[in-house]
C-alpha cells in the first residue's frame, strides 16, 4: 500500500452528505518520522513542513488521514489549506468511521466531562475547549441558557450546519451564538460563511446576557466581547482571591468587567479599585459590582474606577496604598518572537506593582500569554521579587481551571502566581570603625 493508492483506512470511512471531500475519501498524508513521533504522543497539530508527502491538493476541511513513512496509519484531522497549521486531530489509533453517530459521542464525552463540575450556582462555565477536548480549534462555552460557538479554522465552516445541529439537540439552548477569531472575521467570508456574531439558532440576543458564577450575578456581550463575552477561566482564581480580601483595600489592574473586585468585595475588602483603559470594560465593572451589593459583607463597599493605561498610571501612583494588587494583564505576546518584550513587561509591571503593597500585602500575578512558560513565568515573578529587597513568601500558583483542561503544552497558557510581600527593603548594616 501506498500514501497516494488505496489504504486500509479508505474501508472505514464512510461518507456523510455534509463532509467536504470532493471525492468521497480523504487526503492522504505521509508525515516526516519526527512528525509522526509527535502524533503517536498526542500533539494535536501537524504543520505544513512536517509533511513529508500527500495524495492530492485538500480543500478547507477536508478530512485528512495521516501515516507514517511505513504507511502505518496514525490518525485523521481536518485539513486547512490556507494555514502552516495544516492538520488538525480529531482522532488517533485504530481507524474508526467518522460519521453522525461518532461526531455526536465525540460531543457527548466533552460534555460528561463538564457534569461533576459545576452546581445551579454557576451557570457559566466551558462545554468544549478546542483541542483538549479532541475538538481542535473550537470552543463551546454556556451562559445559562445561551450558548457561544467559537471557531479559529476555516476547516470547521464547511460542517457549521452539522454542528449546530449537534449542539442544539445535545443541549437544547435558547439561543446559539456563533463567534469567530480574528483571522477568520476577514477570511470567512470569502468561503461564504457567516459573521461574528451572527445567530445560528434560537431567540434573537439581547446583550449582555446574565449568568451566575459561584451565586454571584454577571453578565457576558456574547456578540461583541472579548473571548465569548467574559472570562470564564479565571473563575478558580476568582474564588481564590475571595479568601484572601478580608480587610485590605484592593487593586483590580486591566480589570475588564471587574470580575475579581465583586469576589474581593464579597470576601470582605475595605475597598476595591478597577482600572482599565476601556471605558466600555468599566461600565461593566460598575454594573457587576452593583448587581451584587447585596452579598457584600459592606453593602456600601467604596468601589473607585480608573480609566487608565496601566504602565503608564503605575509611574505616579502613590506607593504602599493598597493590601491586595491583582495583576492580569491581556496576553503581552501574540506570537514567539515578542516573547521577549513580554518577558520585560511582566517584571516591569510586578516591580510597580509590588511597589503599591502595603507590608504584608499580596500580589497576585497572572499571565495568558501562551509564548511564555508557565515555569518561566512563575520564575520571572520570584526573580522580580527577589531584586525588591523587601521580605516575601510565596502562597500558592496555579493553572488552567478543569473546564479549560491542558493535554499538550501550547494549551497551558493561564497561570498565577500568589506572593505575600513584607515591609521596606531592609538596608544592609554598617561595619562598625
Amino acid at each position: 500500500m501506498t500514501a497516494e493508492g488505496p489504504t486500509p483506512f479508505a474501508e472505514h470511512t464512510r461518507q456523510v452528505p455534509w463532509e467536504p471531500s470532493p471525492t468521497g475519501r480523504p487526503v492522504h498524508i505521509r508525515l516526516k518520522p519526527a512528525a509522526a513521533d509527535a502524533v503517536r504522543t498526542g500533539h494535536p497539530w501537524v504543520f505544513d513542513q512536517s509533511i513529508q508527502k500527500q495524495d492530492r491538493p485538500g480543500q478547507p476541511g477536508e478530512l485528512a488521514a495521516l501515516y507514517d513513512r511505513n504507511n502505518r496509519f496514525l490518525a485523521i484531522g481536518l485539513y486547512d489549506p490556507h494555514s502552516p497549521l495544516r492538520v488538525r486531530i480529531l482522532h488517533r489509533g485504530t481507524p474508526v468511521p467518522l460519521d453522525e453517530s461518532w461526531w455526536r459521542q465525540h460531543l457527548r464525552r466533552a460534555l460528561t466531562r463538564r457534569e461533576p463540575l459545576f452546581d445551579p450556582q454557576t451557570t457559566g462555565y466551558r462545554l468544549v475547549h478546542g483541542e483538549s477536548d479532541g475538538w481542535p480549534g473550537l470552543v463551546l462555552d454556556r451562559y445559562a441558557e445561551v450558548l457561544v460557538l467559537k471557531l479559529y479554522t476555516v476547516a470547521w465552516l464547511p460542517r457549521l450546519q452539522a454542528l449546530c445541529r449537534w449542539i442544539t439537540d445535545l443541549l437544547q439552548p435558547r439561543s446559539l451564538v456563533l463567534r469567530l477569531s480574528r483571522n477568520l472575521q476577514s477570511t470567512a467570508p470569502q468561503f461564504g460563511g457567516p459573521t461574528d456574531g451572527s445567530l445560528l439558532h434560537g431567540t434573537p440576543i439581547e446583550p449582555p446576557v446574565p449568568f451566575l458564577e459561584s451565586g454571584l450575578r454577571f453578565t457576558a456581550d456574547v456578540l461583541r466581547g472579548q473571548k465569548t463575552g467574559f472570562f470564564l477561566d479565571q473563575r478558580e482564581n476568582r474564588r481564590r482571591v475571595e479568601t484572601l480580601a478580608q480587610g485590605r483595600h484592593v487593586l483590580n489592574l486591566f480589570s475588564f468587567s471587574g470580575g475579581f473586585s465583586v469576589y474581593a468585595a464579597r470576601g470582605g475588602a475595605r475597598s476595591v479599585t478597577d482600572l482599565d483603559l476601556s471605558p466600555h470594560a468599566l461600565d461593566a465593572a460598575r454594573r457587576h459590582f452593583d448587581l451584587n451589593r447585596g452579598q457584600y459583607p459592606d453593602p456600601e463597599c467604596p468601589h473607585r474606577t480608573v480609566q487608565a493605561d496601566a504602565f503608564e498610571w503605575l509611574e505616579t501612583a502613590p506607593p504602599e496604598s493598597f493590601d491586595l494588587v491583582i495583576l492580569d494583564p491581556p496576553a503581552l505576546a501574540r506570537k514567539a518572537a515578542e516573547r521577549a518584550g513580554a518577558l520585560r513587561a511582566y517584571r516591569h509591571l510586578v516591580l510597580r506593582s509590588v511597589r503599591l503593597l502595603r507590608p504584608d500585602g499580596i500580589l497576585v500575578a497572572a499571565s495568558c500569554t501562551a509564548h511564555v512558560r508557565t515555569d518561566e513565568f512563575f520564575d520571572l515573578v520570584r526573580q522580580t521579587l527577589r531584586s525588591t529587597g523587601r521580605p516575601w513568601r510565596e502562597l500558592a500558583t496555579t493553572t488552567v481551571p478543569p473546564d479549560h483542561p491542558a493535554t499538550f503544552p501550547e494549551a497551558e497558557y493561564l497561570k498565577c502566581i500568589y506572593v505575600q510581600v513584607g515591609g521596606p527593603a531592609r538596608r544592609p548594616r554598617r561595619s562598625l570603625p
